[in-house]
Order: C-alpha cells, then sequence, then structure tokens
C-alpha cells in the first residue's frame, strides 16, 4: 500500500512537457496547473518566437501561450515566464519524496516481457537493423545473429528523449494552431460585420403650388405628374444599381468567408489529431516495462515527425479581411443631380 501511494504521489509531480519529476522553480499558472520553469520558458518561446529577438534598449512586451493540460491560455507581461508565481508547496513535497525515496524515477518492478523464440530468455537487448528488442540467445544463434545490437536501457532512455522532445513540439505547434484559428475566426467576423447595406437615399420633394384656375390647376398636375414620373425612374436606376453593387459585395464577402471558414475547419482537424497524438504519446512515456515500450516507440514517432512535417501553410494573406475597395464615390453624381432644372423653351 505504501509503494502504491508512493507511486501515485509521483503521477503528480511529473510536467506535461519533459515528463520527468517537476524541477525547481516549479511555476504555478493562472489555470493552478504547474510547469518546471524551463518548460514553460520553452513552450513561451515557441509561442512567441520574436520576443527574444527585440532590441534589449526597448522594454519587450508580454506574450501568450496555452496551457498543455488543458488549453487554457495563459497571458504573460514583459517578464515573461518570470512573472509567474513558484509553486513553493510543490517545490517542498518534491524535497520530501526525494528524501522518502531512493529509486529512481519510473523505477518499477519490472514484469520481464520474455522472447517469443526462446521462452526462457529475457527480452534484453535491442536489435538496431530491425529495431526491434530480442534476446540474448536470438543474437548468438537465432534471426538476429549477423545484426548490431544494443543494450536495452540505453535505446530505451534515447527513445523516451526524442519522444520528449516530439511532445513538446507537437504541444508548441499546436498553440501556434490555435492562435491562427483564432487570427481567421477574427477575420471571419470582420468579414461578416465590416460590411453593411447603405441606408435609403433622401426621397426630393418640392412645394406645392395653389392653381389660380382650372386650366393652370390641371397643367399644374400634369407637369407634377411628369416631374414625378421622371424622378421616379431615376430612383428605379438608383436602386437597380445599388442592389448590383451589393450583390457584388455580398458574393465576394461569401467567398471569402467560405475559404477562411475551411482553413479553419482544416486547422482545427489538425489540432485535433495532433492533441489525441500528444495523449497517445503522454501515455506511452509511463511504460515502465524498456521492452514493451521500444516495441511501439518507433511507430508512435514516426506518427509524431509525420505530424509535425504537415504542411499548414495555407493562411489568409494580410489585409484579407479589408473590404475596402468597394467604396464609391457619388460626389459627382449628386453634385449632377443638384443642377437638375427645368428646360426653358426656345
Amino acid at each position: 500500500a505504501e509503494a502504491r501511494s508512493m507511486e501515485s504521489l509521483e503521477k503528480q509531480l511529473i510536467c506535461p512537457i519533459c515528463l520527468e519529476m517537476f524541477s525547481k522553480p516549479v511555476v504555478i499558472l493562472p489555470c493552478q496547473h504547474n510547469l518546471c520553469r524551463k518548460c514553460a520558458n520553452d513552450v513561451f518561446q515557441a509561442s512567441n518566437p520574436l520576443w527574444q529577438s527585440r532590441g534589449s534598449s526597448a522594454v519587450p512586451s508580454g506574450g501568450r501561450f496555452r496551457c498543455p493540460s488543458c488549453r487554457h491560455e495563459v497571458v504573460l507581461d514583459r517578464h515573461g515566464v518570470y512573472g509567474l508565481q513558484r509553486n513553493l508547496l510543490v517545490e517542498n513535497i518534491i524535497d520530501i519524496y526525494k528524501q522518502e525515496s531512493a529509486r529512481p524515477l519510473h523505477a518499477k518492478a519490472e514484469q520481464h516481457l520474455m522472447c517469443e523464440e526462446h521462452e526462457d530468455e529475457r527480452i534484453n537487448i535491442y536489435c538496431l537493423r530491425c529495431e526491434a528488442p530480442t534476446c540474448s540467445l536470438c543474437k548468438v544463434f537465432g534471426a538476429h545473429k549477423d545484426c548490431e545490437v544494443a543494450p536495452l536501457p540505453a535505446v530505451y532512455q534515447r527513445q523516451k528523449s526524442e519522444l520528449s522532445d516530439g511532445i513538446a513540439m507537437l504541444v508548441a505547434g499546436n498553440d501556434r494552431i490555435q492562435a491562427i484559428i483564432t487570427q481567421m475566426e477574427e477575420i471571419c467576423h470582420t468579414i461578416e460585420v465590416g460590411t453593411g447595406e447603405s441606408g435609403p437615399g433622401a426621397v426630393l420633394g418640392g412645394d406645392v403650388v395653389q392653381p389660380l384656375t382650372p386650366v393652370l390647376q390641371e397643367n399644374g398636375r400634369r407637369q407634377k405628374q411628369h416631374v414625378g414620373l421622371r424622378f421616379d425612374a431615376l430612383y428605379g436606376i438608383l436602386e437597380e444599381r445599388k442592389k448590383e453593387l451589393l450583390q457584388s459585395i455580398a458574393a465576394e464577402q461569401e467567398a471569402k468567408l467560405q475559404r477562411v471558414r475551411g482553413l479553419i475547419r482544416q486547422y482545427g482537424d489538425h489540432l485535433e489529431a495532433s492533441s489525441k497524438l500528444v495523449e497517445s504519446a503522454i501515455q506511452a512515456m509511463e511504460e515502465p516495462q524498456m521492452a514493451l515500450y521500444l516495441q511501439h516507440s518507433k511507430e508512435l514517432l514516426k506518427k509524431i515527425t509525420d505530424m509535425s512535417k504537415a504542411s499548414m501553410s495555407s493562411r489568409p494573406e494580410p489585409g484579407y479581411e479589408n473590404m475596402d475597395h468597394f467604396s464609391i464615390n457619388v460626389d459627382y453624381v449628386a453634385e449632377m443631380l443638384r443642377t437638375i432644372e427645368f428646360q426653358t423653351g426656345a
């Protein structure tokens, strides 16, 4: 029972980035999760690549990254990760744990994996050519007698280190992808609300002249009707042109939205797949049996490499959400309308 308690405590003291026991100083994030300060700084630098390169004479601004445990966004000031609070309680618990436990990290009682060809032999070496764990008899008399082999612990530690680096790389990549998704969602919002239909035009009117005689009354009514028809025709032309221009804006707006939303779905699928791969890799890192770990680690490392190399370069160019090229100038038309006057006969 005591061994199980120590094992459970040990799991709580593992950094989700390096998958080793927290090293001093331990920082506590706003979401209450913990990271080694070095690991927090590595993730922060990966998400904010320009932070270090700014001139030393200017005071650098802060940045942001996402917690690898819960994806909560952590916003830092100009001090970077050094502005985060240290978790002295966790540091003290680690000190006590190390004093009480003389065994190294993850050194559980090994249930040795046995060779399938030689049932009484433990798997204790690694074939570098076949990239598979095997036993000593396979090297001397069996399928691996002509292969180069290495001690199982050395290959185990090397591949665990590679897997840890791959996890850190995926986590940093996931932060960048999430930032791109957020940026593209803002572009969609700008495209949707940044343009709108113009309001109705001013309706022109005139004073009614009181007719003096029935003839004048009829002539005045006819001319008013004529003027009204002329202006109604102008209104019709304006409304038709307005409809055509608004349709042009709506068509480009929808095309841009469809493209950005498609990219958001593409990045979201990549982020989901990458996050699941991170979870699988973390679970694999907790495997204490070296032989069992090495049977599956090569495939897992290949998946991480392929995921890291996946092309995610399609992004809207700067200013893609801008719709200002649809602006129109009607000043000269308005001025022309103001010059409308009655024709004078010769």
